[in-house]
């Protein structure tokens, strides 16, 4: 059964921003709102909800996954940062952006990408996810609300809702929060490289 949560974008309920990480903790599947677009959500150390994910959206074990963070305090526990590129990062979050990085052995191999090693890493500004993150303590896992034949993540609640009843546990409904997904960049080699463009702007990473 999926339980549905109508949270306030810029004022978030404490009391069901503690019950939706009490689902988080039990290894529940989520969706909730982003500055960009909605995205699924689950715990790290959760270990059955990635392939879960993968079925949903229909995504090959390669897929990237992306590591949800408070601040830019908590990417070092997970990811290695070179100076220039802590720069660039702290220059860019919060904000609508997925910096792709390589993961250190705090990140599950099951999470990481198989080829390479690596994590996506991403600072929302959005004051739901953070409440999320603040109330969890910890870094969340996180993808892109987009299903298998769709071009653009899903926005509207109640079609959310319709599309993945009983596939989720929880639905986080803040309104809609968009369709652009983040713009994922890159840092791995010596220089940032554009993978996706999207909401955030690219024009730095040139």
């Amino acid at each position: 059964m999926t339980q549905r949560f109508n949270i306030h974008p810029e004022n978030p309920q404490r009391r069901l921003i503690q019950q939706s990480v009490e689902i988080l903790r039990r290894d529940g599947l989520i969706v909730y709102p982003t500055d960009s677009c909605y995205a699924f959500g689950w715990h790290l150390g959760d270990h059955e909800s990635a392939g879960r994910l993968q079925r949903i959206r229909g995504t090959g074990k390669d897929h990237n996954f992306t590591l949800i963070c408070r601040d830019l305090s908590e990417i070092a526990t997970y990811a290695r940062v070179e100076n220039w590129c802590y720069r660039l990062l702290r220059a860019h979050t919060p904000g609508p952006y997925t910096f792709i990085l390589k993961a250190t052995r705090e990140v599950p191999r099951r999470l990481q990408n198989p080829k390479r090693q690596t994590i996506g890493i991403r600072v929302p500004a959005h004051p739901v996810p953070l409440a999320l993150l603040e109330a969890l303590g910890e870094p969340m896992m996180s993808s892109t609300l987009l299903l298998p034949g769709q071009d653009l993540p899903l926005s509207d609640p109640e079609e959310i809702a319709s599309s993945l009843a009983g596939k989720i546990d929880l639905l986080i409904d803040s309104g809609s929060c968009g369709v652009e997904p983040t713009t994922v960049v890159d840092v791995t080699g010596d220089y940032p490289v554009i993978i996706r463009q999207g909401r955030g702007d690219g024009s730095a990473f040139a």
